[in-house]
């Protein structure tokens, strides 16, 4: 089974609802985790954007990078674009999906909760070609790079 670990600085929104979708569509065949360098709290337009589409992540909390056991990860991904992405030590894939930060957005309500939307739906396309790759055999030997 695939562990997958998703990672953001504040682990409040992109890693977050990265999580959730990922519980979602892969249920038991991976075991799913975010941490971010800096937790904060999980955002309520976070909760709101997958509340939308059926998925509750308002029991999740966030959680740091450095209590996350390295041996227990397979694939590391991190969703940071405007900020340093938190490390993580490790023989692990690496992915990297640049994504803004929904919750530094200005504007009204609906404008912001339009910008988690669009993050939701960004890591929703990334994960269903993620779901594709791991089906595939993995070459261990040099850790795997996505770009943008």
């Amino acid at each position: 089974m695939t562990s997958l670990l998703f990672l953001c600085v504040a682990n409040s929104a992109r890693s977050q609802m990265a999580e959730g979708l990922a519980h979602a569509r892969f249920g038991s065949r991976a075991r799913v985790a975010s941490a971010g360098s800096s937790p904060t709290a999980v955002h309520p337009l976070a909760i709101a954007a997958l509340g939308e589409i059926g998925i509750d992540i308002g029991g999740q909390q966030s959680t740091s990078v450095e209590a996350v056991d390295p041996t227990s990860v397979d694939v590391v991904v991190t969703l940071c674009a405007e900020e340093v992405c938190p490390v993580f030590p490790g023989p692990v894939r690496r992915l990297h999906w640049p994504m803004p930060d929904p919750a530094g957005a200005a504007g009204s309500d609906a404008e912001r909760l339009e910008r988690f939307r669009s993050v939701r739906d960004d890591i929703a396309r990334r994960l269903e070609e993620l779901d594709a790759e791991l089906a595939q055999p993995a070459d261990r030997s040099e850790p795997l790079e996505s770009a943008p």
